[in-house]
Protein backbone atom coordinates (compact mmCIF):
# COMPACT_ATOMS: atom_id res chain seq x y z
CA UNK A 1 0.00 0.00 0.00
CA UNK A 2 2.78 2.40 0.92
CA UNK A 3 4.72 1.72 -2.27
CA UNK A 4 1.62 1.98 -4.48
CA UNK A 5 0.67 5.34 -2.94
CA UNK A 6 4.19 6.64 -3.51
CA UNK A 7 4.12 5.57 -7.18
CA UNK A 8 0.67 7.08 -7.72
CA UNK A 9 1.55 10.19 -5.73
CA UNK A 10 -1.22 9.83 -3.17
CA UNK A 11 0.45 11.17 -0.01
CA UNK A 12 -2.77 11.74 1.95
CA UNK A 13 -4.06 8.20 1.40
CA UNK A 14 -0.61 6.87 2.30
CA UNK A 15 -0.61 8.85 5.55
CA UNK A 16 -4.23 8.29 6.55
CA UNK A 17 -4.82 4.73 5.30
CA UNK A 18 -4.21 2.92 8.64
CA UNK A 19 -6.55 5.25 10.55
CA UNK A 20 -9.24 5.20 7.84
CA UNK A 21 -9.00 1.41 7.47
CA UNK A 22 -9.47 0.95 11.21
CA UNK A 23 -12.47 3.29 11.21
CA UNK A 24 -13.99 1.48 8.21
CA UNK A 25 -13.63 -1.87 9.95
CA UNK A 26 -15.10 -0.55 13.18
CA UNK A 27 -18.08 1.02 11.40
CA UNK A 28 -18.49 -1.98 9.06
CA UNK A 29 -18.20 0.29 6.06
CA UNK A 30 -18.75 -1.19 2.59
CA UNK A 31 -15.84 -1.50 0.16
CA UNK A 32 -17.35 1.25 -1.96
CA UNK A 33 -17.81 3.51 1.05
CA UNK A 34 -14.23 2.91 2.21
CA UNK A 35 -12.86 3.65 -1.26
CA UNK A 36 -14.92 6.86 -1.45
CA UNK A 37 -13.59 7.91 1.98
CA UNK A 38 -10.00 7.37 0.84
CA UNK A 39 -10.45 9.28 -2.41
CA UNK A 40 -12.30 12.18 -0.78
CA UNK A 41 -9.57 12.58 1.83
CA UNK A 42 -7.00 12.83 -0.98
CA UNK A 43 -9.13 15.28 -2.95
CA UNK A 44 -9.80 17.49 0.09
CA UNK A 45 -6.12 17.60 0.99
CA UNK A 46 -5.11 18.45 -2.56
CA UNK A 47 -7.65 21.28 -2.64
CA UNK A 48 -6.23 22.60 0.64
CA UNK A 49 -2.66 22.49 -0.70
CA UNK A 50 -3.71 24.27 -3.90
CA UNK A 51 -5.35 27.02 -1.84
CA UNK A 52 -2.21 27.39 0.24
CA UNK A 53 -0.09 27.68 -2.90
CA UNK A 54 -2.40 30.34 -4.38
CA UNK A 55 -2.38 32.33 -1.13
CA UNK A 56 1.42 32.15 -1.00
CA UNK A 57 1.70 33.17 -4.66
CA UNK A 58 -0.49 36.23 -3.95
CA UNK A 59 2.29 37.66 -1.73
CA UNK A 60 0.01 39.02 0.95
CA UNK A 61 2.10 40.86 3.57
CA UNK A 62 -0.01 39.64 6.49
CA UNK A 63 -2.57 36.98 7.31
CA UNK A 64 -5.96 38.71 7.36
CA UNK A 65 -9.37 37.07 7.24
CA UNK A 66 -12.99 38.20 7.30
CA UNK A 67 -13.49 36.06 10.39
CA UNK A 68 -11.03 38.29 12.26
CA UNK A 69 -12.55 41.56 11.06
CA UNK A 70 -14.48 43.37 13.78
CA UNK A 71 -17.48 44.84 11.97
CA UNK A 72 -18.77 46.31 15.23
CA UNK A 73 -15.67 48.54 15.37
CA UNK A 74 -16.57 50.22 12.08
CA UNK A 75 -20.32 50.69 11.52
CA UNK A 76 -19.61 52.29 8.11
CA UNK A 77 -18.96 48.83 6.69
CA UNK A 78 -21.98 46.65 5.95
CA UNK A 79 -21.16 42.99 6.79
CA UNK A 80 -23.75 41.76 4.28
CA UNK A 81 -22.02 43.65 1.44
CA UNK A 82 -18.59 42.30 2.39
CA UNK A 83 -19.81 38.72 2.69
CA UNK A 84 -21.51 39.07 -0.69
CA UNK A 85 -18.18 40.19 -2.14
CA UNK A 86 -16.58 37.15 -0.51
CA UNK A 87 -18.61 34.92 -2.86
CA UNK A 88 -16.33 36.28 -5.63
CA UNK A 89 -19.15 36.80 -8.16
CA UNK A 90 -17.67 40.23 -8.96
CA UNK A 91 -14.38 38.56 -9.90
CA UNK A 92 -16.18 36.15 -12.21
CA UNK A 93 -17.68 39.22 -13.91
CA UNK A 94 -14.27 40.99 -14.03
CA UNK A 95 -15.59 43.96 -12.04
CA UNK A 96 -13.43 46.35 -9.98
CA UNK A 97 -13.57 47.04 -6.24
CA UNK A 98 -12.53 50.25 -4.48
CA UNK A 99 -12.01 50.54 -0.72
CA UNK A 100 -11.83 54.22 0.20
CA UNK A 101 -11.25 55.66 3.68
CA UNK A 102 -8.81 57.12 6.17
CA UNK A 103 -5.81 55.25 7.53
CA UNK A 104 -6.70 52.64 10.11
CA UNK A 105 -10.30 52.13 8.97
CA UNK A 106 -9.80 48.52 7.84
CA UNK A 107 -9.17 48.98 4.10
CA UNK A 108 -6.04 46.84 3.86
CA UNK A 109 -7.54 44.19 6.14
CA UNK A 110 -10.57 43.87 3.86
CA UNK A 111 -8.42 43.99 0.71
CA UNK A 112 -6.24 41.14 1.92
CA UNK A 113 -9.16 39.17 3.37
CA UNK A 114 -11.20 39.38 0.16
CA UNK A 115 -8.09 38.53 -1.85
CA UNK A 116 -7.57 35.49 0.36
CA UNK A 117 -11.18 34.41 -0.17
CA UNK A 118 -10.61 34.68 -3.92
CA UNK A 119 -7.45 32.56 -3.74
CA UNK A 120 -9.28 29.93 -1.70
CA UNK A 121 -12.04 29.93 -4.32
CA UNK A 122 -9.53 29.04 -7.02
CA UNK A 123 -8.68 32.45 -8.50
CA UNK A 124 -5.14 33.60 -9.22
CA UNK A 125 -4.47 36.64 -7.02
CA UNK A 126 -1.62 39.12 -6.72
CA UNK A 127 -1.22 41.72 -3.97
CA UNK A 128 1.12 44.67 -4.45
CA UNK A 129 1.69 48.11 -2.96
CA UNK A 130 1.02 50.89 -5.45
CA UNK A 131 4.54 52.30 -5.00
CA UNK A 132 6.13 48.89 -5.60
CA UNK A 133 4.04 48.31 -8.70
CA UNK A 134 4.93 51.71 -10.18
CA UNK A 135 8.64 51.26 -9.41
CA UNK A 136 8.58 47.84 -11.03
CA UNK A 137 6.88 49.24 -14.13
CA UNK A 138 9.41 52.09 -14.42
CA UNK A 139 12.34 49.65 -14.12
CA UNK A 140 10.73 47.33 -16.66
CA UNK A 141 10.28 50.23 -19.10
CA UNK A 142 13.93 51.24 -18.67
CA UNK A 143 15.03 47.67 -19.32
CA UNK A 144 12.63 47.26 -22.28
CA UNK A 145 10.67 44.59 -20.41
CA UNK A 146 7.48 46.59 -19.99
CA UNK A 147 5.23 44.48 -22.22
CA UNK A 148 6.30 41.33 -20.39
CA UNK A 149 5.68 42.89 -16.96
CA UNK A 150 2.27 44.27 -17.93
CA UNK A 151 1.28 40.89 -19.36
CA UNK A 152 2.31 39.18 -16.09
CA UNK A 153 0.09 41.51 -14.06
CA UNK A 154 -2.64 41.10 -16.66
CA UNK A 155 -2.82 37.33 -16.29
CA UNK A 156 -3.95 37.11 -12.66
CA UNK A 157 -7.69 36.97 -12.00
CA UNK A 158 -7.54 39.58 -9.23
CA UNK A 159 -4.93 42.30 -8.80
CA UNK A 160 -5.00 43.90 -5.33
CA UNK A 161 -3.31 47.33 -5.26
CA UNK A 162 -2.85 48.73 -1.77
CA UNK A 163 -2.07 52.28 -0.65
CA UNK A 164 -3.01 53.89 -3.96
CA UNK A 165 -2.96 57.66 -3.66
CA UNK A 166 -0.36 57.85 -0.88
CA UNK A 167 2.32 59.31 -3.13
CA UNK A 168 2.41 61.76 -6.02
CA UNK A 169 3.13 60.14 -9.37
CA UNK A 170 4.72 61.90 -12.29
CA UNK A 171 3.06 61.64 -15.68
CA UNK A 172 5.23 58.74 -16.84
CA UNK A 173 4.52 56.65 -13.73
CA UNK A 174 0.80 57.38 -13.96
CA UNK A 175 0.75 56.40 -17.64
CA UNK A 176 2.47 53.09 -16.85
CA UNK A 177 -0.07 52.33 -14.14
CA UNK A 178 -2.83 53.26 -16.57
CA UNK A 179 -1.47 50.68 -19.02
CA UNK A 180 -1.81 47.94 -16.40
CA UNK A 181 -5.39 48.97 -15.67
CA UNK A 182 -6.22 49.14 -19.38
CA UNK A 183 -4.75 45.67 -19.91
CA UNK A 184 -7.12 44.31 -17.27
CA UNK A 185 -10.24 46.35 -18.13
CA UNK A 186 -13.33 44.14 -18.49
CA UNK A 187 -11.05 41.08 -18.57
CA UNK A 188 -9.86 40.67 -14.99
CA UNK A 189 -10.70 42.34 -11.70
CA UNK A 190 -8.75 45.03 -9.87
CA UNK A 191 -9.25 45.81 -6.18
CA UNK A 192 -7.67 48.92 -4.71
CA UNK A 193 -7.41 50.50 -1.27
CA UNK A 194 -6.86 54.25 -0.97
CA UNK A 195 -6.87 56.76 1.85
CA UNK A 196 -7.94 59.52 -0.54
CA UNK A 197 -11.37 60.17 -2.01
CA UNK A 198 -11.56 60.18 -5.80
CA UNK A 199 -11.89 63.96 -5.75
CA UNK A 200 -8.45 64.17 -4.13
CA UNK A 201 -6.70 61.80 -6.54
CA UNK A 202 -5.43 64.76 -8.55
CA UNK A 203 -2.78 65.09 -5.82
CA UNK A 204 -1.42 61.66 -6.77
CA UNK A 205 -2.19 61.85 -10.50
CA UNK A 206 -1.28 65.39 -11.47
CA UNK A 207 -2.66 65.18 -15.01
CA UNK A 208 -6.45 65.74 -14.62
CA UNK A 209 -7.40 63.86 -17.81
CA UNK A 210 -5.25 60.86 -16.92
CA UNK A 211 -6.62 60.94 -13.36
CA UNK A 212 -10.18 60.87 -14.69
CA UNK A 213 -9.34 57.96 -17.00
CA UNK A 214 -7.83 55.96 -14.13
CA UNK A 215 -10.83 56.63 -11.88
CA UNK A 216 -13.10 55.53 -14.73
CA UNK A 217 -11.18 52.25 -15.14
CA UNK A 218 -11.43 51.53 -11.40
CA UNK A 219 -15.09 52.39 -10.87
CA UNK A 220 -17.02 51.45 -14.02
CA UNK A 221 -19.63 48.88 -13.02
CA UNK A 222 -17.76 48.06 -9.82
CA UNK A 223 -18.20 48.23 -6.07
CA UNK A 224 -17.14 51.21 -3.96
CA UNK A 225 -16.85 50.64 -0.21
CA UNK A 226 -16.29 53.73 1.95
CA UNK A 227 -14.68 52.75 5.24
CA UNK A 228 -15.07 56.21 6.78
CA UNK A 229 -12.77 58.31 8.92
CA UNK A 230 -12.94 56.67 12.37
CA UNK A 231 -9.83 54.63 13.05
CA UNK A 232 -10.75 50.94 13.04
CA UNK A 233 -7.50 49.93 14.75
CA UNK A 234 -8.07 52.40 17.59
CA UNK A 235 -11.68 51.27 18.03
CA UNK A 236 -10.59 47.62 18.08
CA UNK A 237 -7.88 48.36 20.65
CA UNK A 238 -10.36 50.22 22.86
CA UNK A 239 -12.90 47.40 22.62
CA UNK A 240 -10.26 44.83 23.52
CA UNK A 241 -9.12 46.93 26.47
CA UNK A 242 -12.72 47.27 27.68
CA UNK A 243 -13.21 43.51 27.49
CA UNK A 244 -10.03 42.90 29.47
CA UNK A 245 -11.08 45.46 32.08
CA UNK A 246 -14.52 43.88 32.40
CA UNK A 247 -12.99 40.43 32.74
CA UNK A 248 -10.67 41.59 35.52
Amino acid sequence: MDQACRLLRLPTIRAQFPELAEAASREQMSYLGFLAELLMSECDDRARRRSERRIKAASFPRDKSLRKFDFDANPNIDPAVIHTLATCEWIKKSLPLCLIGDSGTGKSHLLIALGTEAAMAGFRVKYVLATKLVNELVEAADEKQLAKTIARYGRVDLLCIDELGYMELDRRSAELLFQVLTEREERNSVAIASNESFASWTKAFTDPRLCAAIVDRLTFGGNIIETGTDTYRLATTRARAAQQQAAS
